[in-house]
């Protein structure tokens, strides 16, 4: 079956919001995974904690908090309106926030491991080179960490694609501003509307299964002697 005009819509609006949640918890994301992975302190544990709460916590409890948090009377919602942003619940940079706090662990935990997976030897090695602290991060951890690197993109867009509970709660049901896919396909089962909901479940269904295929075929093959 063909999609729909609002069928596109959602489907395009879905795809902006992962790249951008992607790029951006790569920009936050790569230090935060960073300091978990070399840090000493003892805020380390409760930090990781804290990035780890998207994987048990119910979807529509991040986003009952987030949306307080973003309302007229919540910590963000004071900054922005005080800014003259306005609110940012049920707009697309709240989208954007809502996700990147529901993605950020799928990005984080994979560049953590990929860090601690490097050890200290190649950095110490660089280091007697005279190679300082950025010129070591990028000449050595970024190569070596590439693997952590595609799986964390992977794995950050694919979560976001496959939203619901956050992205209702916080961006409501708004056609071509807020009504991402999953969403549309909760429509399309309200109405009744089982064919347009198979096609596009299908197509979640299978972008999933290729998703999880790329992340274990890009993953290192053991062997056994």
């Amino acid at each position: 079956m063909l999609l729909t005009a609002d069928d596109l819509a959602a489907l395009w609006l879905t795809l902006k919001l992962a790249g951008t949640v992607t790029v951006l918890l790569f920009a936050l994301g790569t230090p935060l995974a960073w300091w978990l992975a070399r840090s000493r302190s003892r805020w380390v544990h409760p930090v990781a904690a804290i990035v780890a709460l998207p994987l048990v916590l119910p979807p529509t409890v991040l986003g009952f908090y987030v949306l307080v948090a973003f309302g007229p009377h919540g910590p963000v919602g004071g900054i922005t309106q005080a800014l003259g942003l306005g609110l940012l619940a049920f707009t697309f940079p709240g989208l954007v926030l809502a996700s990147m706090l529901y993605s950020l662990p799928f990005v984080v935990q994979p560049l953590r491991h990929a860090f601690e997976a490097i050890g200290e030897r190649p950095l110490e090695v660089a280091a007697t080179l005279r190679a300082g602290p950025l010129d070591r991060f990028f000449t050595v951890v970024l190569p070596l960490a590439r693997r952590g690197f595609v799986t964390a993109g992977v794995l950050g867009f694919a979560h976001t694609v496959g939203e619901f509970g956050v992205v209702l709660m916080i961006g409501g049901n708004i056609p071509r501003s807020t009504r991402v896919l999953s969403v549309q396909i909760y429509d399309h089962v309200e109405a009744l509307e089982y064919a347009q909901a198979h096609t596009l479940a299908g197509g979640l269904l299978l972008f999933s299964f290729v998703v999880l295929l790329a992340v274990y075929a890009g993953q290192p093959q053991r062997r056994s002697f």
